[in-house]
């Protein structure tokens, strides 16, 4: 079930194009969630991690990461939202990121 939930969250934000416009990457399914990595050097405040997590509510969470590499391979939450409808996730991206999901 986590996997259809993680294709449903990645067609709400826009499916290939928005990983063409984001340079997302590694896309990783959990449950109830799809969690990618982005370039850093592109976003605002280095955000290179993304989780995006459907509650029970219908809802979805929203957690924006900065994850350092060696030797500490730190990670720090930039920002997290909750009670996001399915139709501002692509908004609230771009609000935090700074990146464009479409054209």
């Amino acid at each position: 079930m986590s996997k259809t939930i993680a294709t449903t969250i990645l067609q709400q934000l826009g499916g290939n194009r928005f990983i063409a416009m984001t340079g997302a990457k590694n896309l990783v399914t959990e449950e109830n969630a799809l969690i990618f990595r982005l370039p850093e050097n592109l976003t605002q405040n280095r955000i290179n991690k993304v989780g995006i997590y459907l509650e029970p509510s219908d809802t979805y969470r929203m957690k924006f990461f900065r994850q350092e590499g060696a030797p500490t391979f730190a990670i720090d939450v930039v920002a997290e939202l909750d009670d996001i409808y399915c139709e501002d996730l692509q908004r609230i991206f771009t609000q935090i990121t700074g990146l464009d999901t479409h054209l």
